[in-house]
């Protein structure tokens, strides 16, 4: 009886003197975490330039005052702040070591985190029904993408970004930490947090799952009909060449939806199944899921998008 009181006070004692979590860099290669540190900054001053100056370039040419652009303004203004996120806590690991958080930053580290991916996925919904009326209902595209709208559908998002993630990260303020309190990205992760608790989780995995229907498994099946219904009307026109102007319209959003998806798909599937794949791979694919969309979405639409990349020549040759 003695003894399993020892215990019951040790478990308390742990559960009371649990200030902090430790991320960690790159399993394996912390003795080269410094020189690691100037290729991710490359990638974040890539990112932070790139979409603060698709920004920049958006907002103050008259001419792409357009439902199509304010849509990239809202997917750039997101990438900053999931970037931003990002790089608080992994370059002073890569630079400093500074790996301890403590349980109230990790939750506002989640809440800005995970909120800017939410809202990007909702970015990426809203860019495809712009092209889906663009294509499809060419003649009504002004007064259905109306500002008035614009602005409904961005606060639509943000409002859900509230819904699901202050309930889901209210619900970890009561659970008790004890087993260990190492984490295992350079970021605070919401399932990676919720596999420390002692305590019983099942409200939190309930919610989560509730949280997860609510954004990805509604945003994708939208994404991927309003694509359906795009290709159903591009191959009814019978001119190849408007065929190809049409589709090419939806290029650099089908670019946007890939490399953010396809990183997203592949890390959990890794979380999953990929219990024998080194610790390593699950780090690095942990930051090419956040450092990838910010750095080459503004690229793609740089590049692809035939007004901006004008603008952004015209910028430059002012310069």
């Amino acid at each position: 009886m003695l003894q399993l009181q020892d215990k019951m006070q040790i478990l308390s004692n742990l559960t009371i003197q649990f200030p902090s979590f430790l991320l960690i860099g790159i399993p394996g290669l912390e003795s080269v975490q410094a020189w690691l540190s100037i290729p991710f900054c490359c990638l974040y001053a890539s990112a932070l330039l790139g979409n603060s100056m698709i920004l920049f370039i958006i907002s103050s040419q008259k001419s792409l005052h357009e439902p199509m652009y304010y849509f990239l303004s809202m997917l750039s203004a997101t990438d900053l702040g999931l970037i931003v996120s990002t790089m608080s806590t992994t370059l002073p690991i890569l630079w400093f070591d500074a790996k301890k958080i403590s349980l109230d930053a990790c939750i506002i580290q989640m809440f800005f985190l995970h909120g800017f991916a939410l809202m990007e996925t909702g970015v990426l919904v809203a860019m495809a029904f712009d092209r889906y009326v663009a294509i499809c209902n060419p003649l009504r595209y002004t007064s259905i993408l109306t500002n008035s709208r614009i602005i409904q559908m961005g606060l639509l998002m943000v409002i859900r970004t509230a819904v699901i993630m202050v309930p889901l990260l209210l619900l970890l303020k009561p659970l008790s930490f004890c087993r260990g309190n190492a984490l295992s990205h350079s970021y605070c992760y919401h399932p990676d947090v919720i596999k420390l608790a002692c305590s019983d989780t099942r409200i939190n995995n309930i919610y989560g799952l509730f949280g997860l229907i609510l954004s990805t498994g509604i945003d994708t099946p939208c994404i991927i009909l309003s694509y359906i219904m795009i290709i159903r009307s591009v191959l009814s026109i019978a001119s190849p060449e408007e065929r190809h102007k049409a589709f090419s319209t939806c290029f650099s959003h089908i670019g946007a939806v890939a490399i953010f998806y396809i990183p997203f798909v592949s890390l959990s599937l890794v979380h999953r199944y990929g219990r024998s794949v080194p610790r390593m791979v699950h780090s690095m694919m942990a930051n090419v899921y956040l450092l990838l969309p910010p750095v080459l979405n503004p690229i793609i639409y740089s590049v692809r998008t035939k007004q901006i990349h004008r603008a952004i020549l015209n910028l430059l040759l002012k310069k």
